[in-house]
């Protein structure tokens, strides 16, 4: 009977043992598991910020692109337009083209 008391209780010790290290490693691969996701996260949230900043350095070349063709467009309206009124003035026409 003795013997049948210590085996039990060798047993529940044993199984207590490995319960508890199963549960220690469920948590540190649940905490490796949770650091990995993070840095993952965060690698995707890099390559996010770059992807929107290249996009910002593409909108802010054709923003700038399309002020420096609108202002040569407006340069050479002006440019015409003096022409013109020197033509005028040599022709001797006093017409305005406003």
């Amino acid at each position: 009977m003795k013997r049948l008391i210590l085996i039990i209780a060798m047993f529940f010790t044993l199984s207590t043992v490995f319960t508890s290290c199963r549960e220690v490693n469920e948590e540190e691969n649940e905490m490796e598991m949770e650091m990995e996701r993070e840095e993952m996260e965060h690698e995707m949230d890099a390559d996010d910020d770059l992807d929107r900043m290249g996009e910002e350095i593409e909108n802010a070349a054709e923003e700038t692109g399309d002020a420096i063709e609108k202002g040569a467009r407006e340069t050479g309206d002006a440019i015409e337009e003096g022409a013109n009124q020197v033509e005028n003035e040599l022709d001797g026409d006093p017409t305005d083209d406003n």
